[in-house]
């Protein structure tokens, strides 16, 4: 049963297992430094659907029925699914999912949302709720820029803290039981606002949510980052990426080369003109649920901790002149020794 230690932190008692995971990402993901991980890559920004908005559904969708057959599972076998993406009242992963009978928690949390997910996902396992959770988001730069910023027909210029919104989804099938990583702590975020202002600077909104989650969970745990292979936001960006590491350090905390974020990952950032990175719920979903779980499943990584960020922001609120609110919510993956 799952128990509280610290402030934030919730220690799993019996830690579910990641028993598979699966992602399909769009054209120019498949052209970056990750893509023989990938599951599917699409060359279609419409996959097949009349809508951009229709695409990410279809994105959700499939990527689920991916993950399933990858793990030998069924629809039937799965209790809850728990799915957010970035469109207005996550209906990507509502119109994604209407067809399928299983329960379905809608969630948003911006670009935390796979971290999110994964957290209901085990304590629902280890409460007993439920036998296998699946836990899945999703991102798409074209209806995300249509929503957030201008549409592509307005052909905006990209600022030097911009970052590109993947195109992508995620999953990640937990079991009560089974072979893989468990999730043996979660550290969920409060929500931090440093009073930034600019949209195009979400990076740096979420860097200090970043480091607070961090700071909390290694005080909650008693642990050190040394205790960590691999410790990964997502997605901050090169530019939130060492704003983080010069908060952490501020602090007293090196992450020295242990650390990296997805959305430095997914791109190259030289050679594809994604300015600062990837964002996106799906960049680090699709980072997470392909690379680093098969680095984990080859014993290559043993301990991981997944630290999601998100920018809570709308467009009316920015319009409106106000500031960007941010969260970051902690995940540790551990494999038994």
């Amino acid at each position: 049963m799952s128990t509280r230690t610290g402030k934030q932190t919730i220690v799993l008692g019996s830690p579910p297992v990641v028993i598979g995971g699966a992602a399909i990402v769009g054209k120019k993901e498949g052209d970056g430094p990750l893509a023989r991980f990938f599951d599917q890559i699409i060359d279609d920004e419409y996959f097949g659907e009349k809508s951009f908005e229709k695409a990410e559904s279809r994105l959700l969708r499939d990527t689920l029925v991916k993950t399933l057959e990858k793990c030998g599972k069924s629809a039937s076998n799965v209790h809850f699914i728990i799915s957010g993406d970035l469109q207005n009242q996550c209906t990507a992963a509502s119109y994604a999912f209407r067809d399928v009978q299983v329960p379905f928690l809608g969630i948003y949390g911006a670009c935390s949302t796979m971290a999110e997910s994964l957290a209901i996902g085990a304590v629902l396992i280890d409460a007993g709720a439920a036998e296998m959770t699946a836990c899945i988001t999703s991102s798409h730069f074209c209806s995300a820029e249509k929503q957030f910023r201008y549409p592509l027909e307005f052909g905006s210029q990209r600022t030097p803290t911009a970052q590109w919104t993947v195109t992508g989804a995620g999953c990640i099938l937990l079991e009560k039981q089974g072979n893989g990583p468990g999730i043996t702590h979660l550290t969920c975020g409060t929500v931090i606002d440093m009073g930034i202002k600019d949209a195009n600077n979400m990076g740096g909104a979420m860097a200090p949510a970043a480091c607070d989650t961090i700071l909390r969970h290694l005080e909650d745990t008693g642990r050190s980052l040394d205790y960590y292979d691999l410790v990964l936001t997502g997605d901050l960006g090169s530019f939130g990426r060492s704003m983080l590491v010069k908060l952490l350090r501020d602090n007293g905390v090196d992450p020295g080369d242990r650390y990296n974020d997805c959305g430095c990952m997914i791109f190259d950032l030289e050679r594809q003109d994604v300015v600062c990175g990837g964002s996106g719920c799906g960049c680090s979903a699709a980072v997470l649920s392909t690379y680093v779980l098969e680095l984990m499943n080859q014993r290559k990584l043993n301990k991981v901790l997944f630290v999601a960020t998100g920018a809570l922001l709308s467009p009316t609120w920015i319009q409106q002149g106000d500031s960007i609110p941010s969260i970051a919510h902690a995940v540790s993956l551990e494999n038994t020794p």
